[in-house]
């Protein structure tokens, strides 16, 4: 397991939304905040690299890439909608007050 990593402050990820940000090693990571909880996944498409931070659109749990319109569940990373097959990566993610962490548990 890594280090936990300070991904930003919850008023950066409003509810509703998608955001990007970045971690420590320089891998940007889509955080979405779906009813107040707050998940972070890859930000890229694990069928055609897009960037679900710069164009998806998020619809409750469900994330849809903009490139062909696949969908994933941003709670677990779970494709969901086709051509999407493959899972996005997920990341644990830890409140402390106002501050998001992000940790790798891979």
């Amino acid at each position: 397991m890594t280090e936990k990593c300070l991904i930003g402050s919850l008023h950066d990820f409003p509810q509703g939304e998608v955001r990007a940000s970045m971690l420590a090693d320089g891998t940007v990571v889509a955080v979405f905040n779906v009813e107040g909880n707050v998940y972070v996944t890859a930000d890229r498409c694990t069928h055609g690299e897009a960037s679900l931070s710069d164009e998806g659109k998020l619809c409750g749990r469900l994330v849809e890439c903009p490139w062909h319109y696949g969908t994933f569940d941003v709670t677990t990373g779970a494709p969901v909608g086709l051509p999407c097959s493959v899972a996005l990566k997920t990341y644990a993610v830890t409140l402390e007050g106002n501050d998001v962490y992000a940790q790798d548990v891979a």
